[in-house]
């Protein structure tokens, strides 16, 4: 049974006090594997039988894993693998690594995570790739406009060997921190009650002067002012109370992130522009990594396999069943239920936006960026080499169609 049903039939005093008694990774665990009736009792011994199971050994390292605003409920809406691959990973070590879980902001924020993890104040973390570039600028790479046509290009690319030379490496020579896996959406616009009684958005152009929350990302910037969506700087945290006082007209996210932070009640429209990554990415400290021993080493990269695999299958199952991303929202969704709207653009409509945005169509917007990037990949042309990559090494165009690969040992 999902958890964040079990944990939602128990008061938020008593969950506190499960927590504080046997950690929230135990908690979590347990609850996930509850079959039989849900009590607190029933609840409170499947984190007791958890955590004796954690704790049956002396672990040769314990890392902490900060996850931003994801706590057990959310990530049951935007399947990001954290846990899962906590889990796994405690599991395959027989308890030599134990993984303790801080999410809700607790212990770092979406534009803090892989700071404190690049300073060891966490050894990983999850937050989106795009949130991070702030503190580690290479992050850019995933988000020249229209670069990925799907999500299934984006698995391709998190999958493919040549990840390796254009993300993972100079990610860690860079920054000190290590990609392991990512959940992978695209960027759309997310329209606030101003938008209320418009009609659909076919044409971004309709958007024309709105403003619009961006991310941390340099390039998210660019590729909005190109089509005049004026780009606010606005923390996630804040982001709900911009779209409900009407400071911004709408928010560039992906549709898991509007469920999972409870934002649907402020969105009256889902626009599915597509135009950049949304990628919740799991990292770590690569220090802390390569102080390991080799087998466990091993184990980590075999975790963070297994929660890709995960990601990609679970995540595009949740997109349809518990988000409502289709058009119209499927009954019983998160989005049908605040009555969310989604807009699919034709092929038509996004290739008005592409030539309006992308590298492909207005180079020199781009030009300064991309040599920054490329000159941090060692010379490669970073745009073209993934843009190239997905369009002629991936024969899908359903996510869940992407064959999985052990990217790090085919490189």
């Amino acid at each position: 049974m999902k958890a964040s049903k079990v944990l939602s039939t128990i008061s938020r005093r008593d969950l506190f006090k499960l927590t504080g008694r046997y950690g929230i990774s135990s908690v979590v665990m347990g609850a996930a594997g509850l079959t039989g009736a849900i009590t607190l009792p029933n609840i409170a011994k499947a984190a007791e039988s958890e955590y004796e199971k954690r704790f049956a050994n002396e672990p040769k390292h314990t890392l902490t894993l900060g996850a931003a605003g994801f706590n057990p409920q959310n990530l049951l809406i935007e399947r990001a693998g954290v846990l899962t691959f906590a889990r796994d990973l405690e599991e395959r070590t027989e308890g030599e690594i134990r993984v303790e879980f801080v999410g809700d902001n607790q212990i770092c924020g979406q534009l803090s995570c892989a700071e404190k993890a690049q300073l060891g104040v966490i050894d990983m973390y999850s937050a989106s790739t795009q949130n991070s570039a702030g503190s580690t600028p290479y992050l850019n790479v995933l988000d020249y406009a229209y670069m990925f046509r799907t999500r299934a290009d984006q698995y391709h690319f998190l999958y493919s060997p040549e990840s390796m030379d254009l993300l993972r490496n100079p990610l860690e020579e860079r920054h000190g921190l290590k990609f392991l896996f990512s959940h992978a959406e695209l960027r759309g616009i997310q329209l606030g009650n101003s938008f209320a009684d418009r009609g659909p958005i076919t044409s971004v152009t309709q958007l024309a002067g709105t403003k619009n929350r961006v991310t941390g990302t340099q390039l998210g910037r660019i590729a909005m002012e190109l089509m005049d969506l004026n780009p606010v700087p606005v923390a996630w945290e804040e982001t709900l109370d911009a779209l409900r006082t009407g400071l911004i007209d709408g928010a560039e996210t992906w549709a898991s992130a509007v469920a999972y932070a409870n934002m649907a009640p402020a969105v009256t429209q889902s626009v599915d522009l597509g135009f950049f990554c949304g990628t919740e990415h799991t990292g770590m400290n690569a220090a802390v990594f390569d102080a390991m021993e080799e087998y466990l080493q091993e184990a980590i990269m075999e975790s963070a396999y297994l929660a890709q695999v995960f990601v990609q299958h679970a995540n595009e199952a949740a997109l349809v069943n518990t988000v409502g991303f289709t058009d119209p929202p499927m009954p019983g969704t998160i989005f049908a239920e605040n009555d969310v709207a989604v807009s699919i653009f034709t092929d038509e409509a996004r290739k008005e936006a592409e030539e309006m945005c992308s590298p492909e169509f207005q180079p020199a917007a781009w030009e300064q960026w991309r040599e920054r990037i490329n000159g941090w990949a060692g010379g490669r042309d970073t745009y073209q080499e993934i843009y190239d990559l997905v369009r002629n090494g991936n024969p899908h165009t359903i996510a869940e169609n992407v064959e999985p690969r052990r990217w790090w040992r085919s490189a």
